[in-house]
């Protein structure tokens, strides 16, 4: 080490990628490419910070910046996707960049800041660890798969199947069918939805590394997902089936396929994206074998100590959810996109 890092606003996104692609804990959503998918699709500001020495990249920290009259001002990494913070070569540079992020939260007068870390990154940070990443180890064939699955799972799979279940992959062009079931699902549940054009951003930005998974029966598509690929890790980051298909086991359907895909493809880890441990989702992740990370988040608060909670969790978003269930669909896929994108 030569000398102390200095940070400033990086202008190359060609030098970001390069020193992301020697990092091993660097997530696909580091990219510079996901810069313009939080630009275009939710409007919001980003501020993408690189810790230099010598003149070369030793760490760096993408920023998203939150202007909500309903939530309050407040800066993410990152936002809307499962994996952010900081990535460094070392401590100074890791200590540099979040004095540099504090410093723009403090004169920009945002509430808090957060790092979505894997692992605890920051020690002068509050931690927050209610997520866990479920990741499955994949073996090298198909029939192996099989073999490891829970029995029960299996008779899920086998059931989808008889219920004339069929599963395909494609790109883009099959966006509006997984657009209907995923905002269909997300009014079910209560939560606004995403604007179809993040999706579309999301394709853009990924051309090859994107991928969308329906799962029909007959002309009807019952289950949707979408699968981003990251080195050697499948993720399926959203996903959706519609309620009123849930005994033909539509989701078993949608990642057994995606399980099978992946192996195709050389991958060695399905990611089924981050859970609240004991609730439903994460039971259902877990009986596939996948094991649970827990997660940090940590937090510079710079107004009052409470951590902050946009979940639906919240008990002061009961009401609101309840009510959202009930609206027709038209009016959620109207109203949505412009809540969600305050919500991180």
């Amino acid at each position: 080490m030569s000398g102390e890092p200095t940070v400033g606003v990086e202008p190359d996104g060609a030098a970001w990628d390069r020193y992301l692609s020697g990092r091993p804990d660097a997530s696909a959503y580091h990219a510079w490419r996901w810069r313009g998918v939080f630009e275009r699709a939710f409007g919001h500001d980003t501020l993408y910070l690189s810790a230099r020495r010598d003149g070369a990249i030793a760490g760096v920290l993408p920023l998203v910046l939150f202007r909500s009259r309903l939530f309050g001002d407040f800066i993410v990494s990152l936002p809307f996707v499962n994996y952010g913070g900081i990535v460094a070569d070392d401590a100074a540079a890791s200590d540099a960049l979040l004095q540099e992020a504090e410093r723009v939260a403090a004169e920009g007068r945002f509430a808090h800041l957060e790092l979505r870390h894997r692992d605890r990154t920051c020690p002068a940070l509050v931690p927050k660890r209610h997520k866990v990443a479920m990741v499955l180890p994949l073996p090298a064939t198909a029939d192996e798969a099989w073999t490891a699955l829970d029995r029960k799972v299996r008779n899920q799979i086998r059931k989808a199947e008889k219920s004339g279940l069929t599963a395909i992959a494609g790109g883009p062009e099959h966006l509006d069918e997984f657009y209907r079931v995923f905002a269909r699902n997300m009014r079910d549940l209560g939560t606004p939805v995403y604007a179809h054009r993040f999706f579309d951003e999301v394709f853009a930005a990924n051309e090859g590394h994107a991928t969308v998974v329906l799962v029909r029966r007959d002309r009807t598509t019952v289950a949707a997902g979408i699968a981003l690929t990251h080195r050697d890790t499948v993720e399926v980051p959203w996903a959706s089936s519609l309620q009123e298909f849930r005994a033909a086991c539509p989701n078993h359907a949608l990642y057994w396929f995606v399980v099978r895909w992946a192996i195709e493809r050389g991958a060695r880890f399905l990611d089924f994206g981050r859970s609240t441990p004991g609730e439903g989702t994460f039971q259902f992740k877990r009986q596939w074998g996948a094991e649970p990370s827990l997660l940090c988040w940590e937090y510079r608060l710079l107004h009052g100590d409470a951590l902050p909670d946009q979940s639906p969790k919240n008990p002061k978003f009961k009401f609101a959810i309840e009510a959202w269930k009930r609206c027709p669909l038209w009016l959620t896929n109207t109203i949505g996109p412009r809540l969600v994108r305050s919500i991180p």
